[in-house]
């Protein structure tokens, strides 16, 4: 086939598969040759060939056909020096691929990852009750065999150790299986990457990066919520590595169900692994975490001591985020060392005023709902979805009510946070759950439980 009569097929297949398609798939093949009825067609890496095998093979076999009656399968290949590099892919009725060495990753492609953080090892991961699935889960996957979950989905709040277990993952990935191409992102950095693929029109470079990883690891994914196109291709991206049993590991601030503008088909495909919640942290868990941490900061500041009773008061006062309970301790341990005193409650509260108010207990409509869902023993997505069931009706106006008494939040603002609802269902619930507790003792034992767990 000539270079002209070539080209002239590819315009009609233009036609066919619109200028998106055209671009990015059928443009970089060139017709190579013609023996013993197949059809031997260049492409640019051996991704390209497979994916426009699976997709188009059919067209081009058809177009190629009108040319050439003779022709009865296609074989994509990557032009090299050796033939025998070549990467042969079974089209329609194709003749069996060959044994091929992969094709390199370009270079800053593939291993350029986001920064780690030394720290953040499983080492250094305190464990307890409300982390301990997603530690467990981490650990297995990290040891880079095969995993019966894909993908993990971790998920939490501020500060409750997400990205911590998604880098300890990634140290330990690279200790243990040294050989394998680990990529660790986050969803922005993905985004950023993307965009720039399609603006320097290196789509296929962006394609052959993400999909010949063994691991991928996105952090934050939230944050592609509402962006189309970039939605589009990570989706594209997570089908192509799972058909490839290739690992997914993937964090965000709350379960797939509950961030909105993010597609159903990816909702769906991010639920169709492992989803694991990191808990709030509980008194326990914060102390053993200022336990660990002071014997670090012992290393960097010899001789000081903490009194008893400062480690306590410190796990009870501050709450809600370990990155501030952290910090404050560094910031104890560096104070009374520039002011030579020893590190006792008085000190404490001198140097940690400003932490301690903004710390005080504020409890979050977030916070009541996932108390109530475990509670009830049923999930937080059912509990604030639409569904009717008493199952789920009734432990939503607990949590309705708990919210009004618990929270400075207005009626139409906890309604928001109950997918949507008007003002007036939470005022009925809540009007109900006042009239059940006075009547009910299983309803007002469980709002009293409630309640104390919430105080903690």
């Amino acid at each position: 086939m000539t270079k002209e009569k070539w080209g002239q097929l590819r315009q009609r297949l233009l036609k066919t598969v619109g200028q998106n398609n055209y671009t990015n798939w059928i443009e970089p093949i060139e017709f190579r040759a013609s023996n013993d009825g197949i059809a031997t067609l260049d492409v640019p890496t051996n991704f390209l060939g497979n994916y426009v095998n699976q997709n188009f093979s059919d067209l081009i076999l058809h177009e190629l056909k009108s040319e050439d009656p003779s022709v009865c399968r296609l074989r994509f290949a990557v032009p090299v020096a050796a033939e025998a590099d070549c990467a042969a892919v079974p089209g329609a009725g194709a003749e069996a691929p060959k044994v091929v060495k992969p094709v390199a990753p370009k270079s800053g492609g593939a291993m350029v990852t986001a920064p780690l953080d030394k720290r953040f090892t499983f080492d250094t991961f305190v464990v307890g009750k409300p982390n301990e699935l997603a530690h467990a889960a981490a650990r297995r996957v990290a040891e880079g065999g095969p995993v019966t979950f894909n993908p993990l989905f971790l998920y939490g709040g501020v500060g409750l150790g997400k990205t911590h277990l998604m880098h300890a993952i990634a140290h330990e990935l690279r200790v243990r299986r040294p050989e394998m191409n680990v990529l660790y992102l986050s969803a922005e950095q993905f985004m950023y990457r993307f965009v720039q693929a399609l603006r320097d029109r290196k789509m296929m470079d962006f394609k052959e990066i993400f999909r010949s990883v063994d691991v991928l690891m996105v952090d934050d994914v939230q944050f592609i919520a509402g962006k189309d196109s970039t939605q589009e291709e990570f989706f594209h991206t997570f089908n192509a590595l799972v058909d490839q049993n290739k690992q997914i590991i993937i964090s965000a601030d709350r379960a797939p169900g509950e961030i909105k503008d993010l597609e159903d088909r990816v909702k769906s495909r991010l639920q169709c692994g492992l989803v694991v919640d990191l808990h709030p942290t509980d008194y326990e868990l914060r102390l053993g975490i200022l336990q660990s941490k002071v014997e670090q900061q012992r290393s960097n500041y010899p001789g000081l001591e903490v009194e008893a009773g400062v480690l306590e008061f410190l796990a009870h006062r501050i709450s809600t985020n370990v990155r501030v309970l952290e910090g404050a301790l560094t910031r104890l341990f560096a104070f009374a060392s520039l002011v030579g005193r020893e590190i006792n409650m008085e000190l404490t509260q001198d140097c940690l005023s400003d932490v301690l108010r903004a710390s005080e207990r504020k409890i979050t409509v977030e916070e009541i709902q996932r108390k109530v869902s475990d509670h009830y023993n049923i999930r937080l997505s059912d509990m604030i979805g639409p569904k009717r069931l008493r199952s789920y009706a009734r432990p939503r106006q607990v949590a309705m009510y708990l919210c009004k008494k618990m929270t400075s939040r207005s009626l139409p603002e906890i309604g928001r946070r109950f997918g949507g609802r008007d003002h007036t269902t939470v005022m009925h619930g809540v009007k109900r759950i006042e009239e059940l507790k006075t009547q009910d003792g299983q309803i007002a034992e469980d709002l009293e439980l409630l309640r104390r767990a919430l105080e903690e």
